[in-house]
């Protein structure tokens, strides 16, 4: 599942001019030399924490991008956003049980619906039956908005437990709630694939697709149901239609190098 994009992106203007000539005296990129500089006179700054975090983030620098976050918390431990950042961070690089307490910490501040939300689907999507609780609080806080979100948890949880049946039943109520919820659509294919069902998974990744006709989680899972079925000629047309809107999709890479084409 595709995590969440959480951090705003600065932009400094008028700075790009010195980066080859900083990076050759030093040896360290001159956007990294100008947001470590930032942070280091203007500590206080949230906004500029998380450019640094970011930059680290999407160079794939995951413990200086923590590292970061931790000198903040270390400045201000009652920033609930901190926390969330750090446990978005801890997530994506693989540190589920990291990402949970960081989680727990953020709520424990500020219980804000989305992270409530991003710890119901980690609770479920390592079978804790904590998710269920998460989502009944999201439906008892009406303020929140966050019914077909709740539904959605309880649908994972239920899916991640090998209650597939169950997990379906409560997909559909998000798809009813919401027509465009994506994440549904793909999660009851799931559950329908793991039950032998792939015609049915089908018909529901394409009811997703040609909603979004840029869904390239859909074209995936769509090409996995196919060869399922021994219709290895449509299933790589799919996994290749998720790589034009994704090029950097790993799994379908594999999928199409696992059929014998190159991507």
């Amino acid at each position: 599942m595709k995590k969440y994009v959480w951090l705003a992106v600065l932009a400094f203007a008028g700075c790009n001019n010195n980066n080859d000539k900083a990076q050759e005296n030093t040896g360290v990129p001159g956007e990294e030399q100008r947001l470590t500089a930032a942070v280091k006179e203007y500590p206080d700054s949230s906004l500029l924490v998380e450019n640094l975090a970011q930059y680290y983030r999407e160079n794939n620098r995951y413990v200086d991008a923590v590292s970061v976050v931790n000198d903040a918390i270390s400045r201000d431990s009652l920033n609930a956003r901190y926390w969330d950042i750090r446990a978005t961070l801890q997530f994506e690089n693989a540190d589920t049980l990291a990402a949970i307490r960081s989680f727990e910490r953020s709520i424990d501040i500020n219980p804000q619906p989305d992270v409530v939300i991003s710890l119901g689907v980690i609770y479920a999507q390592t079978k804790n039956p904590m998710a269920l609780a998460m989502a009944d609080g999201l439906v008892m806080a009406k303020s929140a908005g966050a019914e077909k979100e709740a539904l959605f948890i309880k649908g994972l949880y239920y899916s991640y437990i090998n209650e597939k049946k169950k997990a379906i039943g409560f997909f559909d109520q998000c798809i009813k709630m919401s027509y465009t919820f994506m994440e549904a659509y793909r999660e009851k294919a799931i559950a329908l694939y793991d039950l032998g069902r792939y015609k049915d998974a089908i018909d529901v990744l394409n009811r997703a697709v040609t909603l979004q006709n840029n869904y390239d989680e859909g074209y995936y899972y769509l090409g996995r149901c196919l060869q399922k079925l021994d219709r290895n000629k449509e299933a790589i047309d799919m996994y290749q239609r998720a790589l034009l809107y994704d090029p950097n999709y790993i799994e379908a890479k594999q999928a199409l190098s696992e059929l014998g084409v190159k991507s």
